[in-house]
């Protein structure tokens, strides 16, 4: 096991902290803050379990989003080109 990381770099390139990321109640999740919780958990910030318990998601709908940025970079966030970038 890794030790706990202080920060690690956000999608915008800035320093990304516990306090940074999205609140634990948040239902609407736009492409930065789907993007700041995949960052967290690539680099040591949050664990995949301590990030699907936070923010109530499930394994696969993290997966799916860390697949979307590896394919499609930010933009395959987009929750209305899913069905786009899915296809191709």
């Amino acid at each position: 096991m890794r030790p706990r990381v202080k920060y690690v770099i956000g999608p915008d390139g800035s320093p990304l902290t516990i306090a940074d990321l999205p609140p634990t109640n948040t239902r609407r999740w736009v492409i930065r803050r789907k993007a700041e919780v995949v960052a967290a958990v690539r680099g040591g910030l949050l664990s995949l379990e301590e990030a699907c318990t936070r923010y109530t998601l499930s394994v696969d709908e993290f997966l799916n989003w860390q697949a979307a940025i590896d394919k499609h970079g930010l933009a395959g966030l987009r929750t209305t080109w899913v069905q786009h970038y899915r296809d191709s």
